[in-house]
């Protein structure tokens, strides 16, 4: 598995939240433990206290967005780092997943799970997860939807370093919305050339 798998950890607890629209999903354990996704043994290990560790770190997870949505590349790294550091990782090689086609182990890292809590492993293995794509993809590869209201983070994997939104089903609505805005400039300026000139 690689490492930038990780990174969907960091993208998934900032999405938690939608500030614009005021709306917070990270409210129980239960949708902590459903972040974690297929990592069932850190889940169980999910208590009340890591809904609030949590929402600290995603707010400081969206800052790193937000910097890199900026162009402030030396801020976002900045901020990653301290995350980094208050969340350490502990990278561990497994073979246990894959096999090649002689049955071998097909080495890779996996992100071990032994924190203090739940909150601080999961917070550890988004803070590495993210790193790893910004030094391997670039800061510009990370961003905040360009579609108001939304504002969820994502990560741009295009060949052409394209993207500016979360989904496809906002970039259909930002594309609508100009679309509908270029019509009723064009209908204004129609209308107002069709106006006799007033008289002076």
């Amino acid at each position: 598995m690689e490492l930038t798998y990780y990174a969907d950890f960091a993208v998934r607890l900032v999405n938690t939240e939608e500030p614009e629209r005021g709306t917070d999903t990270l409210t129980s354990v239960e949708v902590v433990r459903e972040l974690f996704g297929g990592h069932r043994q850190a889940a169980r290990r999910v208590s009340d206290a890591d809904v609030n560790r949590l929402r600290a770190v995603r707010a400081r997870l969206r800052a790193v967005f937000a910097a890199a949505g900026e162009q402030d590349e030396f801020r976002a790294v900045d901020l990653l780092n301290t995350l980094l550091m208050e969340y350490p990782a502990s990278p561990q090689i497994a073979g246990h997943d894959y096999r090649d086609e002689d049955g071998n182990p097909r080495w890779h890292l996996h992100l071990a799970e032994n924190p203090v809590n739940a909150g601080a492993g999961y917070a550890a293995i988004a803070c590495m997860g993210l790193a790893v794509s910004l030094t391997e993809l670039g800061v510009d590869r990370l961003g905040v939807c360009n579609s108001d209201p939304c504002r969820n983070a994502y990560i741009d994997t295009s060949t052409n370093r394209s993207r500016r939104y979360c989904s496809g089903r906002c970039a259909t609505r930002a594309n609508v919305a100009a679309y509908r805005a270029r019509k009723r400039a064009e209908s204004g300026r129609h209308t107002s050339a069709g106006r006799p000139a007033e008289d002076k």
